[in-house]
């Protein structure tokens, strides 16, 4: 890999990451000021292991609803194709701390909730793919390791 890429994360060796973590993968400025902070929350160790849909997209409805009980900057929560990790995208706020919190906090509220928010053919393009306890199981595995969240490289 020897020229630069477009994809901030197709640049990034993933032989050389060690999951999980929570990393900033990107600053985007607006032309009037505001600034997008792109984070890869990597639940899975890439190539080794990934997160089965059912629940990987109910912990993305999760998320996507319960993120934004904790702050109004998330602009969007959007999983990886490779099914190892999610992007969160934030307005103004480049606070790594505070988004670690975020993230703590957002997954508490996943093990504690009952139901998987919009889970139906009205709101979901694909309702019939969702599990809330395997959304919990991967919550679960996440927060165990909250103390490694950023250690990015092995």
């Amino acid at each position: 890999m020897s020229d630069k890429m477009n994809v901030e994360s197709f640049n990034l060796d993933h032989t050389k990451v060690k999951a999980p973590y929570v990393r900033l993968a990107d600053i985007k400025t607006g032309e009037r000021g505001d600034t997008i902070h792109k984070y890869d929350m990597r639940i899975c160790q890439p190539n080794q292991d990934h997160m089965e849909m059912p629940g990987l997209h109910s912990l993305e409805h999760l998320m996507a609803e319960l993120s934004r009980n904790h702050s109004d900057k998330v602009v969007d929560i959007s999983p990886m194709g490779c099914q190892t990790g999610f992007y969160i995208a934030m307005i103004n706020h480049d606070d790594y701390e505070g988004v670690l919190t975020l993230l703590e906090n957002t997954l508490k509220d996943v093990l504690e909730a009952d139901e998987v928010p919009a889970c139906n053919e009205m709101q979901c393009g694909w309702a019939a793919s969702h599990s809330l306890e395997g959304a919990k199981q991967i919550a679960r595995g996440f927060l165990a390791k909250r103390n490694e969240w950023t250690e990015i490289f092995a």
